[in-house]
């Protein structure tokens, strides 16, 4: 009888099955009535946080691999759009970023890396487009105050620099500018700034405001001065929805900042359904990841919330993950410039869940299928309603200018989340389209690209190195560098150290803090410079520097390192601090409110000195000149058990460290 009852259920769970399938939803395509918004193209956003930091210290040919995986056209991810930060000598999420201007009297366009990347784009794109956007500002920008808009004529002029310093001194051509990362916009600044560059012959630099919420949608309708001076709005973490306001003032519609999210296959599917719902919801017609690549340290906050992961330099891993193949389902049969056809006509929801989303560029037609089901495409923010996709049957008939179509290409994805392998960026055998019509049968978490084009190609390159734990022992004596460059694997948290001459014959090159007042924050920055290094698993290690100190500062070295990015100002540690005041002192917490030991010390402004840090298990000694100044017994109840090496500076001052070295660690 038992036997019986579930051979009854598997025939009525079959039937349930076929019957999900049996009657097709009917969908039509057509350009007859006209056409929809103009589509800008998909994003990645490095910095927003030093997100790139590891990837300039790769070595080729692996670099030009992963350059390869995200901008070369028809490969990979194809990206029409790179954003970068424009660095403003502060923490902005994983680190910090160098701005082209330390001070109202310097200007630097050799600095940071995004230069390079950005150069590195338009090698393999010349077409890609280019937008820049503070977070953070020098600390006489905002004159004393924590604000950019203390005299906003300094401010437009720091930021038409950074326009023109890259065409100048890189032949970059910046296409899109923002105002201030995630916070309240100024309308007089966005207003002043259309104006100046304009004044400034740079017709070309479109204005994208206001990088937050929608808050700028609202102006805009009170405002016209504001209405023109702003091109485009940008939103950030829309959950594919915008408000009615912001539809209200015609302007064109951007995702500029979205994604944020572990490149797991949850990921992926993230993305491949806000990449189609942006513009099924909101009418939004381009979606920017945060971020481009994750390229630096898991330990730091949002691990691995890139297009792909590279952050392992010193031995050439990296991983190109769905998100890439996901990307490429729009990127590599589209191109910014198309157009979505109507709702209704091509763009609408599935009636049992996904969307669908069809481009065109007069001739040819590219439709994108999504049926990404809830748990497995939660964004990490914002909430995601909860929703049912089932299997189903499509019927789509192609109408208007379509309607001769007698084939489509296939390109398909299926995402798995038991361990089983996804089936990603696949060619399958194109589609008959009979009488104007075919059929689909879709299954939860698949993506199709259906295309005329005859476009599409799944790049690869051999499989990189294997994963490595950071190399000890290592060492850099900072002589073979740019000057005005970063040093490999030092990820700076508060204050930048750039490389730069040493003035003395016994210290050709060193890496020297630049950072000289507190900042115009995004987040709260530290006021004690510090770069971290290393395996955050580390428990033990014997790390050593030479140090050249200013009038009235100090330099650390430090170990298990607990806090980075926007939280390394509650960071605790061993730091061990020598003054240039010639005493020391060792301290548990980067705010040195907890004192553990103190002393005299033989040092001064000047003059070149060794430190050197030594932990083992619950036992920390430390040194300069090879002389034993402290020994300390650890308490776990104060030290943490494990984490990042760093070096830094009590305050923000000058200094140069030179000859780094860990010796040992564990």
């Amino acid at each position: 009888m038992a036997h019986f009852i579930a051979e009854v259920f598997h025939i009525l769970f079959v039937l349930q099955l076929i019957g999900s399938y049996s009657v097709a939803s009917q969908y039509v395509i057509s350009d007859a009535s006209g056409l929809g918004r103009r589509y800008d193209g998909i994003g990645g956003l490095s910095g927003g946080g030093a997100t790139s930091r590891l990837l300039v210290n790769y070595p080729e040919p692996y670099l030009d691999q992963i350059l390869d995986y995200l901008f070369k056209p028809n490969f990979g991810a194809s990206l029409p759009i790179l954003k970068v930060e424009i660095g403003g000598d502060s923490q902005s999420t994983d680190g910090t970023e160098s701005s082209h201007m330390h001070s109202a009297n310097d200007e630097n366009y050799q600095r940071g890396y995004e230069w390079w990347l950005m150069k590195e784009a338009k090698k393999r794109n010349p077409s890609i487009k280019l937008y820049g956007l503070p977070w953070a500002f020098p600390g006489w920008i905002g004159n004393g105050q924590q604000s950019p808009y203390v005299n906003i004529d300094v401010t437009v002029d720091y930021i038409i620099k950074w326009i023109q310093g890259a065409k100048t001194h890189h032949n970059l051509t910046i296409d899109y500018i923002g105002i201030w990362n995630e916070r309240k916009h100024n309308a007089s600044y966005i207003k002043l700034l259309r104006a100046t560059l304009d004044r400034k012959s740079l017709h070309h630099v479109q204005v994208v405001a206001a990088d937050g919420k929608f808050r700028i949608s609202y102006d805009i309708l009170k405002d016209p001065a504001l209405a023109k001076a702003v091109q485009v709005i940008g939103v950030h973490y829309p959950g594919t929805q915008v408000t009615n306001y912001t539809l209200e003032t015609g302007k064109t519609i951007w995702a500029s900042e979205d994604y944020s999210t572990n490149n797991n296959e949850v990921g992926a599917g993230c993305w491949a359904r806000i990449l189609n719902q942006n513009y099924v919801n909101g009418m939004m017609t381009s979606t920017i990841s945060w971020n481009l690549i994750a390229s630096y340290y898991d330990a730091l906050p949002y691990t691995r919330d890139g297009l792909m992961t590279a952050n392992e330099p010193w031995n050439s891993h990296y991983e190109v993950t769905d998100t890439i193949w996901i990307t490429a389902h729009t990127t590599q049969f589209t191109d910014p410039g198309w157009m979505y056809l109507k709702h209704k006509s091509g763009v609408q929801h599935l009636d049992k869940g996904g969307s669908f989303v069809s481009m065109t560029d007069g001739v040819n037609l590219t439709i994108i299928i999504e049926t990404m089901t809830h748990d497995h495409s939660k964004c990490i923010r914002p909430y995601l309603p909860p929703y049912n996709v089932a299997p189903q049957t499509a019927k789509f008939t192609l109408q208007g200018s379509f309607a001769k179509v007698s084939s489509l290409n296939v390109w398909y994805s299926k995402l798995t989340f038991s361990g089983q392998t996804s089936t990603m960026f696949a060619k399958k055998n194109p589609i008959k389209v009979v009488n104007g019509s075919f059929t689909l049968s879709l299954n939860p978490d698949e993506v199709y690209t259906l295309t005329t084009t005859e476009r599409g190609y799944k790049g690869n390159y051999p499989t990189p190195p294997p994963s490595a734990p950071f190399p000890v022992p290592y060492s850099d004596n900072f002589d073979n560098y740019p000057e005005f460059s970063e040093a490999s694997n030092f990820a700076d948290q508060a204050g930048v150290w750039e490389i730069r001459e040493s003035g003395d014959p016994t210290h050709k090159l060193v890496m020297e803090q630049v950072v000289l007042e507190s900042p115009v924050y995004w987040c709260p920055a530290a006021e004690s410079p510090i770069s971290v290094i290393g395996n955050y698993s580390w428990q033990n290690a014997n790390v050593s520097m030479d140090v050249k100190l200013g009038d009235n500062t100090g330099a650390f070295l430090a170990q298990r390192i607990n806090h980075g990015g926007c939280k390394v100002v509650a960071a605790t540690g061993l730091f061990f601090i020598v003054y240039s005041n010639g005493t020391f002192a060792v301290y548990s917490d980067i705010h040195r409110q907890f004192l553990l030991n103190s002393g005299q010390v033989d040092v001064k402004s000047g003059m070149w000195f060794k430190m050197q840090l030594l932990i083992q298990d619950n036992k920390a000694t430390g040194f300069v000149q090879g002389k034993t100044l402290f020994t300390a017994s650890l308490d776990p109840k104060t030290i943490p058990s494990h984490g990042f090496v760093a070096m830094g500076m009590p305050n923000y001052a000058s200094a140069q460290f030179d000859n780094f070295d860990i010796i040992s660690a564990s």
